[in-house]
């Protein structure tokens, strides 16, 4: 029996917290972490477990009493760390383990402590781990040469993304020394691709995947009510309102802005009916204090409702308590993460999660339909992986650099090489890559070793440096010297315009452009703020299960009348099409101008399939779900029938585009300090898929209609 390897401490724990019995995560990822030297995923639903299964083994089978912190959990978020401090507190509560928490907001004697005494367990985000790194190398060595596992939370939240590469190469550079091997244990509750998740560890071979296939009861109702792009149907509001007063509710539509609208507008109905007034808002712009008062309040007023309008900030593992509902807003733009919000409600064991989406127009209907069916299926997209992550290379080579305070180019360029995160980069591609930072004097050249150049002091110097996202400049918003949140700059940004922020309404008063601050008072009505953002990357099976949609007369009980009318309504629209294939065909609709296909793929062929047509110097005009192509027939076919001809011309078509538009690479925090050439390598990665464009091309027909739609 499982709990029968557990030690004596942490039985006791067990058996004080009254457990039934152990969950089948955690009695699985007990025996196998007692066991064997393996890495460990540990995937399984959300509420399931997954903290304890990786920390009741570890605890058990660690000895704490070796020098050095032997126990280090890694975070995506500072929320989510400050969240789990408590638990993994009350998890040792019969050891005699220290349990620290470090990143940029934590008690720094608790801080000083540690290093003057390494032990225990960390709790920290990468972003911290690359500082130490720049800043204080020893003190990694100091504190984690004697590691034993390292933990891993929400670790699809990294995989296949440059802040997932940093961390790859992060733990790539804690290995290199640590005197033992530590053992990675990831965990999470929405992996699209277990191969992918081995791989991350730097260690595939000796990683085993944990696998909990229980499955979670979900009641779901959709909904529809028309709108326009700008605001919600104040219909929706007022249906809204009526199903979460009396639950405990998190609402997320696809917006800080629409975040903003929601809290507010529920508010307001809840005034005008004598409701409570416990409607929040809470993302990335909300002050730190605020969004901690309302994550406090949500977990300890177990008997006062309330509804949350949030973003993703409240989509990962942060502990809020019991929540009856969730509201999805319009259509997500990934199974992954749909199922992340579901499950945020039903968390005890035996209680289902409850689901209502609203959503606005025809083709989010369509897409949340097709996000549900593919999440019944068992679908989620797999990570978009970038092999060959130059931008973020340049970035470890500076930070390297910089925390060796100069380094010989051979040992930097053998460390970059043997770095599991970097293992596809070419040994010449490294050597350009690091030549270009000599010519560009981000590294210094003195006979055979580098150094920080002038120009590149700036950059590692810079409290940005530690991270590989992009952030918004802001704008600190307050209120008689209390700081609500921070918003980016816009037009919207002038003395007496009003604004919708952490659930309330504000009058500008004063702007400060020096110091970027903005005074506001309370104001009656207002409009939402501005935030930057484009949409993110939809997987071409969300595309092609929406197509197939079309083409079949599947009727769903909890689609509201409205609902099904208005999938009915695109039934009909697309049945002029005699499509007989839906994966090898697609819609075309001839024009006065021209032709309008109708591609249903995914993000980034359809952002491929864009730039070929203006290197073909194509007139078209892309919509979310087709191109109108502007002029003849012929000259479409011609594109489309021998795409590699326009292909082979992309490289140079792409070098001349970033010459003339270097704002082009911009998405990529690090990717403009790259010689041209390899940004446009980081372009194809990133948003483009050449071969994937490609073979849908080769492999579809389009199908098309003289009645005009």
């Amino acid at each position: 029996m499982s709990f029968d390897l557990l030690s004596q401490p942490i039985r006791k724990y067990v058996r004080e917290k009254r457990w039934e019995s152990l969950r089948p995560i955690q009695a699985a990822a007990i025996e196998k972490i007692l066991s064997t030297e393996y890495n460990y995923i540990l995937a399984s639903r959300t509420a399931s477990g997954k903290t304890e299964a990786a920390f009741l083994p570890i605890l058990s089978r660690v000895n704490f009493n070796e020098p050095g912190v032997q126990v280090l959990y890694i975070s995506p978020l500072i929320a989510l760390i400050n969240d789990q401090v408590n638990r993994v507190e009350d998890l040792c509560k019969y050891l005699d383990v220290t349990v620290t928490k470090w990143h940029g907001e934590a008690n720094k004697s608790l801080k000083e402590k540690l290093l003057k005494d390494p032990s225990g367990i960390v709790l920290i985000t990468p972003e911290s781990l690359e500082a130490m790194f720049v800043n204080k190398p020893y003190n990694v060595k100091h504190l984690y040469s004697n590691l034993k596992y390292i933990i891993i939370d929400e670790i699809h939240s990294f995989i296949g993304t440059d802040r997932g590469t940093q961390l790859k190469s992060i733990l790539s550079r804690l290995q290199s020394f640590n005197i033992p091997r530590f053992k990675i244990v990831g965990l999470s509750a929405t992996i699209g691709d277990y191969q992918q998740a081995k791989n991350f560890t730097g260690d595939a071979a000796n990683t085993k995947v944990l696998l909990d296939r229980t499955a979670k009861e979900i009641n779901v109702a959709f909904r529809y009510y028309d709108g326009g792009a700008d605001e919600l149907p104040r219909k929706l509001i007022e249906d809204l309102y009526e199903e979460t007063k009396e639950n405990k509710v998190l609402i997320f539509p696809n917006s800080r802005g629409k975040a903003e609208e929601i809290a507010v507008g529920l508010k307001k109905i809840s005034e005008k009916r004598k409701g409570h007034q416990n409607y929040f808002s809470h993302h990335s712009s909300v002050d730190r204090d605020v969004r901690e008062y309302v994550e406090y309040f949500a977990k300890n007023n177990a008997r006062r409702n309330f509804a949350i309008a949030c973003t993703s900030t409240l989509e990962l593992g942060i502990d809020i308590g019991a929540v009856d509902e969730v509201v999805q807003i319009d259509a997500t733009h990934s199974i992954a993460s749909l199922i992340q919000r579901v499950g945020r409600s039903g968390r005890k064991e035996g209680q289902a999660s409850n689901l209502f989406l609203y959503a606005t127009n025809s083709w989010t209907l369509l897409q949340s339909l097709a996000c549900w069916d593919l999440y019944k299926e068992g679908f989620i997209e797999p990570p978009d992986i970038n092999d060959k992550p130059y931008d973020i290379l340049l970035h470890q080579a500076l930070s390297i650099t910089k925390g060796h305070s100069g380094i010989s180019l051979q040992e930097l360029t053998s460390q970059l090489k043997t770095n599991a995160a970097f293992c596809q980069i070419e040994q010449v591609e490294i050597d350009e890559i690091l030549n270009h930072l000599v010519e560009e004097d981000l590294f210094e050249k003195i006979q055979n070793e580098v150094i920080i150049g002038l120009a590149g002091e700036w950059i590692v110097n810079d409290k940005e440096f530690y991270s590989v996202f992009i952030t918004e400049e802001y704008y600190k918003v307050v209120n008689a010297g209390n700081r609500i949140g921070e918003i980016p700059f816009s037009p919207q940004t002038v003395v007496d315009e009003n604004i919708l922020l952490a659930a309330r309404i504000w009058r500008i008063k004063d702007v400060d452009h020096k110091s970027k601050r903005i005074e506001v008072v309370a104001a009656p009505d207002g409009k939402k703020p501005f935030y930057n953002g484009g949409g993110a990357n939809i997987h071409p099976a969300i595309k092609q299960k929406m197509l197939d949609l079309l083409y079949v007369e599947t009727t769903y009980d909890f689609l509201t009348e409205e609902a099904q009318a208005k999938i009915h309504e695109l039934r009909v629209k697309f049945s002029v099409f005699p499509l007989e294939n839906t994966k090898a065909e697609r819609p075309l609709q001839l024009t006065e101008k021209g032709v309008e296909i109708f591609t249903f793929t995914g993000s980034k062929i359809k952002n491929t399939l864009s730039t070929l047509f203006n290197l073909a110097e194509m007139k078209f005009v892309s919509a979310p779900h087709s191109f109108e192509i502007v002029g003849n027939i012929d000259d479409f076919t011609k594109v489309f029938s021998t795409p590699e001809s326009t292909v082979a011309l992309l490289d140079q078509y792409l070098e001349n585009q970033l010459l003339e538009l270097p704002s082009m690479i911009n998405f990529s925090k690090w990717g403009k300090h790259l010689p041209v050439k390899y940004q446009v390598q980081i372009l194809k990665a990133k948003i483009l898929d050449v071969p994937a464009t490609l073979q849908y091309l080769q492999t579809i027909t389009f199908i098309h209609s003289q009645e005009t739609l």
